[in-house]
């Protein structure tokens, strides 16, 4: 035979808590911003008066519309940061252990057509799902005084949000892949 012990404490009753009515607006107004589900009408709330409430109702005047609520903008995502290549990926590429799935040559474009062939080689590429791809530039003239601008800039623009959101990390490329005139890339693939 089980033994019943009875609690210790009796239950404590919780009394709800009332709406202020700073409260009762604020909800009105998003039930009235609210979509009902297809086939059902919307429901009608009868006023009821809150015999706690202590304060005279305050109604909205019907003159003024009500006031749509403000969202809070929404946090833009910033892009993922760059990480630099590890030594075994660079060791792999420069080796010829691990394949350059593809390659861009920028020499001799100008500033403006490089920044897009860049940008369209590198959204094909996460697209297309490749791992590693070559980015050459150039090394520049060596008697300009402006020595290898696209060499100087297309590290500037990998770093850049809309690259960076196709591109995980870049080195420069072994000799035997342009070296000095030459980036490793490392492709962000794109889920989906």
């Amino acid at each position: 035979m089980k033994r019943i012990i009875p609690p210790l404490d009796p239950p404590m009753s919780r009394r709800k808590r009332s709406l202020t009515e700073d409260e009762r607006a604020l909800w009105d107004g998003v039930a009235r911003q609210i979509k009902p589900l297809r086939g059902r009408p919307r429901p009608i709330k009868a006023e009821i008066a809150d015999p706690l409430s202590e304060s005279p109702s305050i109604k909205p005047s019907p003159a003024a519309p009500p006031q749509p609520l403000k969202r809070a903008a929404k946090p833009s995502v910033a892009p993922p940061p760059l990480a630099s290549l590890g030594r075994r990926e660079r060791a792999h590429l420069s080796r010829g252990r691990k394949d350059i799935d593809a390659r861009i040559d920028l020499h001799g474009m100008t500033q403006a057509r490089a920044h897009h062939a860049l940008l369209h080689f590198l959204q094909r590429a996460s697209h297309d799902g490749l791992g590693f791809v070559l980015v050459i530039t150039g090394k520049g003239k060596s008697g300009d005084a402006e020595r290898g601008v696209l060499r100087r800039q297309v590290p500037q623009w990998l770093a850049l949000p809309e690259f960076r959101a196709y591109v995980v990390g870049f080195d420069e490329a072994h000799i035997g892949h342009g070296g000095e005139g030459a980036l490793y890339v490392r492709v962000r693939r794109t889920r989906g």
